[in-house]
This record gives C-alpha cells, structure tokens and sequence, in this order.
C-alpha cells in the first residue's frame, strides 16, 4: 500500500514540476520581452535628442554665420529687444521668440478652451452620467481624438475663421486664434478622458462620506472628487499642452506661415512646427544654414515641453503627498 502510494504522488508531481517550469519559462519571456519594449522607447528617446542636439551644434557654430552677418548667433538667437526670424530672406536673423511667441500663444488659446470644457465633461461622465449613457459617450468622444489634425486644420480654416471674421472683416483668414481653438477642440478627449479615469478611481467611501454630511451630487464634486483627483488631472493637463505646443499640421494650414513677432491672436503668424514644416517642403538644401535651423528650432521645442513635463511631475508628485 505504501509503495503504491509513493508511486503515485511521484507520477503526479513529475507533470506538475513540469508545468512549473513551463510557466516559469513563458514569463521569463515575457519579461524580457516587456523589458526590451522600456529599454527600446528610452533607446528611441535619447536617440532623438542626440539627433537634435548634435544638428543644433553644428547649426551655432556654422561658419556660414559670419558670411551672412551674423557675428554672435547667441546674442542673435536669443535677442529679446528686436527678435526677427528671417532665416529665409537674404537678410537672416535667428531670434527664436520670433516663433516661440506664436507657439505659446496658439497653446494658450488651445488650454483657454480644452481646459474647461474637458473638465466639464470628465466631471458629467464620472459624476452625473449613467453607466449606459457612459458607455456609448466615452467611445464617441474618444474618436475625436482619432482625426487627423489636418482635417482639424481644414475645419479651422473653412468654419472657425469665417466665424471669427464675421465679427470683424478685417481679421486675415490665417490667424492664431482659429488655430488654437482648433487646437482645444483636438485635445479635449486628452484632457476629459484621463482626467474622468482618474475621478473614476477615487474611492466610493469618499463620494458616500459626502453625501451622509448632506453634500449634494455638485458640491461632492467639487469640493472632494476633484481634490482627490487633483494629481491625474493636472496629468490630463500637461499631456494636452504637450500636444498643443507641439501641434503642426493645424498651425500649418489655419495659422499661417509668416515669421512675425506679435501677442495678437488675431494675427495669422507661424510656430516653431510650422517654420520647420515650411523648411522641410523640399525648397532647401539638405545640410545648408536654413536646413539646420530646424533642429535648433525642435530642440527649443523639445526642451519646452520636457520643462512642461518635468513641472507636471512635480505637482502631480506635491498633490499625491497632500491629498
């Protein structure tokens, strides 16, 4: 009897020591593969700003500056007094806040709508909405952010811009303010999308506790699911200034191509994105002065939006401790 029974727990450990190694086996796979994934994406991530640094110091110290009057590209670059950017005119200047202006001032209209409509709409879906209303909504509304920009460009050119010129027919047709509303309503699911998962997770506790203090459903939002929520919403927030500084083809098309230096949005003036899709049409030579400015001009590009990121991170880690 015991020889029969040592045979049979030997015969069924054997299989089950077996299996053990086998999944052992699979995740070890799995792992590697997920961990090849991270190390490709930062591989990937410092290649880009190898290929941005390294073209933007061949950019400041071109010796074709000095041929086309340019003494000190530094001083130049960052000229606050007079910034012109007139890379490609004769006459060249390279004073960068030429284009940064535009950029933050398309990016500034953007958040004036996306911030509060996404919030809005983050606070109905998580707060207000029913489950089978919530089901069919998301989705939808998250299909916006599957359109091409291009054809959001289209849009603010074709309806934004005839709108906004019917108050006053002087406004050109390319102008900054068509575009950055063009650029909030693109990045309106962004912002209520994550901003609504991250209402989505504070605990039910919090929103019962509430409302037994006799809070109604507005005030719980506000003055505890928000709060609570702070940190993924201030995340919602950095990723669509991330994508509406860093926006082109909108810009392209609706906010127009001219290097000017002004706060107007009413003026049609190009950003940083538009300079370098102008550049990169084919009209340049590859590995001239004017080729070259575009990586400096996407390095300033990629350093704000690093700053942006870097600034989000810490609030999000400041409001995390708080709440």
């Amino acid at each position: 009897m015991t020889d029969s029974t040592e045979l049979l727990l030997s015969s069924t450990s054997a299989p089950s020591k077996g299996k053990r190694k086998a999944r052992e086996f699979r995740e070890n796979i799995i792992q590697t593969l997920l961990l090849f994934a991270a190390v490709s994406s930062v591989l990937v991530t410092f290649g880009i700003m190898e290929v941005l640094v390294g073209e933007s110091f061949r950019f400041f110290i071109n010796p074709e500056l000095k041929e086309v009057g340019v003494e000190n590209i530094w001083a130049d670059f960052f000229n606050i007094k007079d910034p012109q950017w007139t890379v490609l005119f004769e006459e060249k200047h390279f004073g960068i806040l030429t284009l940064l202006s535009s950029t933050l001032l398309t990016s500034a209209v953007a958040l004036i709508v996306a911030v509060p409509v996404g919030t809005t709409v983050a606070i109905y879906l998580s707060e207000f909405a029913a489950s089978s209303l919530r089901e069919w909504l998301k989705p939808i509304l998250e299909l916006l952010a599957g359109v091409p920009s291009v054809v959001f460009g289209y849009f603010a050119l074709n309806v934004i811009s005839p709108y906004v010129r019917s108050f006053n027919e002087n406004i050109p047709g390319f102008n900054r303010l068509s575009a950055g509303i063009a650029i909030g309503i693109a990045i309106i699911p962004i912002i209520s999308s994550i901003a609504e998962d991250a209402m989505r997770a504070v605990p039910n506790q919090m929103r019962e506790g509430s409302y037994a203090l006799g809070s109604t459903r507005i005030n719980t939002a506000i003055n505890v699911i928000l709060p609570a929520a702070f940190s993924g919403i201030v995340a919602s927030y950095i990723l669509g200034i991330s994508r509406a500084v860093g926006e082109t083809m909108i810009v392209a098309v609706a906010g127009g191509l001219q290097a000017l230096y002004s706060w107007n949005p009413l003026e049609g003036a190009a950003t940083i994105s538009a300079y370098i899709v102008q550049v990169t049409l084919g009209d340049v030579p590859f590995g001239s002065l004017e080729y070259e400015s575009i990586f400096a001009a996407g390095l300033t590009l990629a350093l704000i939006t690093l700053a942006l990121n870097l600034i989000g991170f810490f609030l999000i880690k400041r409001f995390k401790e708080t709440y």
